[in-house]
This record gives structure tokens, C-alpha cells and sequence, in this order.
């Protein structure tokens, strides 16, 4: 299992003439993102916020206000990894949760399993 992170300039399922345009694709930490989101999605609170929404077997979207809700989440997700190929994919995560934050209009495309 492993989920894969689109970011897109505009909303990735807009209908109409023009879709929009791919900015980033993060495919080399799909499943140590799924492990480290896994993790996440069973905290001591059970207030699993904006990342524990997303789907490792379907498909999940975060536009710009999401991201940057989340970025506290992956901040908090990177201390919680346990091993050295789910920090590299929640940094990978963290700087695209960054990216979409700091970029009008945009959405970030999570595709699982």
C-alpha cells in the first residue's frame, strides 16, 4: 500500500475546457507515508484532524486552507516516525503541505492504493 501526492495549480477534478496544470509529483515514499500516516491516524486523543482524512485506498484532497491546517499535523507526524524512510516522506509531505499552503487557488491530490 502507498499513497503517491499530486500538487495541482487549480482543483484536480474541475470540470470544464482547461484542467489544471501538475506542479509537483511525489511518488518515492508511498508506502512509508501510508505506515507513517497509519501511526498517526491512532493518536492517545483520537482527534485525527486533517491528516487521519486521508485515504490510503482511495483518492483525497486538500485545497490550500486544508494544507496549511495540516502542516502543524506533519510537524507534530515527523517527530512520531520511527524510522528513516517515514521522516523522508513526511518531509516530503510536510514541504508540498507548505507549498500548497503558500499557493492561491492550489490543491494537493492525495491517490492511494
Amino acid at each position: 500500500m502507498g499513497i503517491e501526492i499530486a500538487l495541482y495549480d487549480g482543483r484536480p477534478d474541475k470540470g470544464g475546457r482547461s484542467a489544471p496544470a501538475l506542479l509537483h509529483l511525489s511518488v518515492d515514499h508511498g508506502p512509508a507515508l501510508a505506515a507513517a500516516l497509519a501511526a498517526h491516524a491512532r493518536p492517545a486523543d483520537h482527534r485525527p484532524g486533517r491528516l487521519g482524512r486521508i485515504d490510503p485506498y482511495g483518492d483525497t484532497r486538500f485545497n490550500e486552507q486544508d494544507a496549511g491546517a495540516a502542516f502543524e499535523e506533519a510537524t507534530v507526524l515527523l517527530a512520531r516516525c520511527t524510522t528513516e524512510e517515514e521522516r523522508a516522506a513526511v518531509r516530503d509531505l510536510r514541504n508540498l503541505l507548505a507549498h500548497c499552503a503558500a499557493t492561491p487557488g492550489s490543491w494537493l491530490h492525495f491517490l492511494g492504493d
